[in-house]
Formats: structure tokens, C-alpha cells, sequence
């Protein structure tokens, strides 16, 4: 990934933070015909290796797992908080009008050998933990053991648990770092006044990466 110095995130901790506040990973492989993507939650397991170890399941009707290139590092994508910065915003605009609109953006990729397990105790604790960080939300968190065991069990038998110890990890959080201080505290009011989700979202990232 191209990542200019002011755009490099290196902090383990914050990009760790990133995945498990956007688990949906986007799953690129190399496969005999090409590039192969999917998406799916994955499980971040901060204490194993260097850098992390992240843990899913596809469906095994999926060819992805069948057919991939050992030799070729997977990698995973998760993408957080992104938005539109129109140049209305920036006051050069009215000082020579030498500005452009861009896109603001934080995300993290994530490499490292994959590995196929079939094993159904595996699969199962993945499940658990899997279900475990996302009910917990709820105030009445679901179980996979609220599920029939035979039920459980047959379900187990349609996935493939996949495992990528991580080798390397890259963070680019392209969050308006080049810009001016009056710059930027005009794209953080400008994020203010719109006040959606997701421009509150990248105030909140522009704000936290000014100097």
C-alpha cells in the first residue's frame, strides 16, 4: 500500500483498535486464475505473534480456500472511518482558489500465510468466540449453545476455519495530516456542521492527529 510519511500510522495498539471496531475484513488471496476476495468477520487474538493473529471461517462451498497459492501472504483489509472533504471548506479557496476536493480515510492491512483447519473443536471455539465479541452489545446476549447441539454441529460442517498469523501490519490514516492547522480546523468544523455519523466519525480522527 502507498502510505506517505504523514499518512503512516505505525502504533500496533490503534490498529489493532481498528479491526476490532471494523471487523468485516475484505480477504484477498492469490488463486490460479488470479486475485480472489471475500468478506467476513474475522477475530483479532492481540497476544499471538509479533503482530497479531487473525482467525475466520468461509463457507466451504467457497473456492477460495480450496484454491489458493501458499507461497502468495493473504491479505486482509478492514477499512474504519472514511468521508468526502469538499475544498468549500478550506479557506485558501477564497484566498487564490488553488485547492481540490479529496477523500479521508483510516485503514489497516494485514498479511501473513493462511492456513485451512477443519477440525470441529476449532471451528466451535471459534464460533463462541466469534459471537461472544459481537452480543455483547446486547442485553440479552445470544449463545451458540442456546442453538441445538445437532443443529450447531451440522452448520460446523458447511465452514472452513481459516488462520493468519500476522507477518506484517500497515496502517494509513489519510486524515487531512498535510494540511495547515487553520486548515484543518476548518475541515474539522465543516465535518461539525454536517454532524452524520460518519463525519463525526473523521472529525473526531482529523482532530485526534493534530499536532
Amino acid at each position: 500500500m502507498y502510505i506517505p510519511k504523514f499518512n503512516q500510522e505505525t502504533r500496533l495498539d490503534v490498529m489493532h483498535a481498528l479491526i476490532e471496531s471494523q471487523p468485516l475484513a475484505t480477504l484477498v488471496t492469490m488463486s490460479s486464475t488470479g486475485l480472489f476476495a471475500s468478506h467476513l468477520p474475522m477475530v483479532l487474538e492481540r497476544s499471538e505473534g509479533p503482530y497479531g493473529t487473525l482467525r475466520g471461517h468461509l463457507s466451504r462451498v467457497n473456492n477460495q480456500w480450496r484454491d489458493l497459492s501458499p507461497a502468495v501472504e493473504a491479505l486482509a483489509i478492514f477499512a474504519g472511518a472514511q468521508h468526502y472533504i469538499t475544498p468549500t471548506w478550506y479557506p485558501e479557496k477564497a484566498e487564490d482558489g488553488k485547492v481540490v476536493p479529496t477523500w479521508n480515510y483510516a485503514v489497516v492491512h494485514a498479511y501473513g500465510p493462511l492456513k485451512i483447519i477443519e477440525d470441529q473443536q476449532w471451528l466451535l471455539s471459534h464460533l463462541n468466540a466469534l459471537t461472544t465479541q459481537h452480543e455483547a452489545r446486547f442485553p440479552e446476549p445470544w449463545q451458540v449453545s442456546n442453538a441445538p447441539a445437532d443443529y450447531i454441529a451440522s452448520q460446523i460442517k458447511g465452514i472452513v476455519g481459516i488462520e493468519i498469523p500476522l507477518s506484517r501490519i500497515e496502517g494509513k490514516w489519510k486524515v487531512s495530516q498535510n494540511k495547515s492547522e487553520h486548515t484543518r480546523a476548518a475541515v474539522e468544523q465543516g465535518l461539525e456542521d454536517l454532524h452524520t455519523p460518519e463525519a463525526l466519525a473523521m472529525r473526531n480522527l482529523v482532530r485526534g492527529n493534530r499536532p
